[in-house]
């Protein structure tokens, strides 16, 4: 079956141009050539730290940013390279921050005719048609429609950038932190409704989160990234119960868990690399308490069980703590 996205050796250099006088520099790898199925219907997880290149992969996919090398596939179609109104009849982008990301100075009607105008080609009378439809899935009263974005709340802000990106028709959504920027208790709407909306309309998510409890309960597989590469790939409760990467088990030992204390590794790097001067080897050998010079010489590759695979020289087994 063909797979909703694919991405083939995907990857994105910043290059960083000439010194006054001195030679051109090499530019910062942000993600390195990356290659992922996401099948039509699942929920991808993509959890790593800030830096990771989260944000950059997501860009990339909603044609935000130009890739450096590799190519796009939705639905079978390559769009590397093609119109960008074709991205967005098949992917659309849900912010992280719901208020910024809406125009404050245009109405939540204007804001939700752009897509329907500028893709569809859709008069008056078919847009309002739409819009209510829209509306009525994401449970939005219609009299919202004539207000600006700093009327509401940050749930109801974001419900409507869902609306927004569920008027374009696309069929894959990339949710960028979703639910980082709202109260824990609209956090539970929010997923909710991302799930109801998922199941009613055959939706397939790429979920980018580095809350690792809210990942793990939307989520069908887990892509976990270091320093822009894929460190670990698997079925979420495989990933979650037993993580094989030191990486990855670092992350889940160190989020926050009521009655446990807080708890930080001792006697070794806590940062990730300097980007202007990346390490040889694992980027993560100076972290790991699993590091030998192989780590530091060689770059580990993805490999092992096909449901569960991991680039790491050393990884852990699925018995051990």
């Amino acid at each position: 079956m063909t797979p909703a996205l694919r991405l083939e050796a995907l990857s994105k250099t910043f290059p960083l141009g000439r010194t006054l006088f001195g030679p051109e520099r090499p530019g910062v790898r942000a993600v390195h050539p990356l290659t992922l199925d996401v099948a039509t219907g699942e929920t991808l997880g993509i959890v790593g730290e800030s830096g990771c290149g989260k944000s950059t992969l997501a860009r990339m996919l909603v044609g935000l940013l130009e890739p450096s090398t590799g190519r796009i596939e939705i639905e079978g179609s390559a769009l590397d390279k093609a119109d960008p109104a074709e991205f967005g009849k098949r992917i659309q982008y849900v912010f992280q921050d719901p208020i910024s990301s809406l125009n404050p100075r245009k109405t939540i009607r204007q804001i939700m005719e752009a897509p329907l105008k500028l893709l569809h080609g859709m008069d008056k009378g078919q847009r309002a048609a739409r819009i209510a439809e829209i509306f009525d899935l994401v449970s939005l009263r219609h009299e919202f429609l004539d207000r600006y974005p700093h009327e509401f709340s940050g749930g109801q802000a974001q419900r409507i950038g869902i609306a927004r990106a569920l008027a374009a028709e696309a069929r894959i959504l990339i949710l960028d932190e979703p639910v980082s920027a709202l109260d824990v208790s609209v956090q539970a709407q929010v997923l909710n409704l991302l799930a109801d909306l998922k199941a009613r309309l055959g939706l397939t998510y790429l979920f980018i989160s580095h809350d690792l409890a809210v990942v793990e309960a939307v989520s069908n597989r887990i892509a976990v990234l270091y320093f822009g590469s894929v460190v670990e790939l698997g079925r979420a409760e495989d990933v979650f119960r037993a993580p094989r990467h030191p990486y990855t088990r670092l992350l889940a030992d160190s989020a926050p868990v009521v009655g446990r204390a807080l708890t930080a590794p001792e006697g070794r790097e806590t940062e990730l690399p300097d980007p202007l001067n990346p390490p040889e080897g694992c980027a993560f050998a100076a972290r790991c308490p699993r590091a030998t010079e192989r780590c530091r010489a060689e770059v580990p590759k993805l490999s092992g069980n096909p449901g569960h695979s991991v680039a790491c020289f050393h990884p852990f087994g699925p018995d051990q703590e």
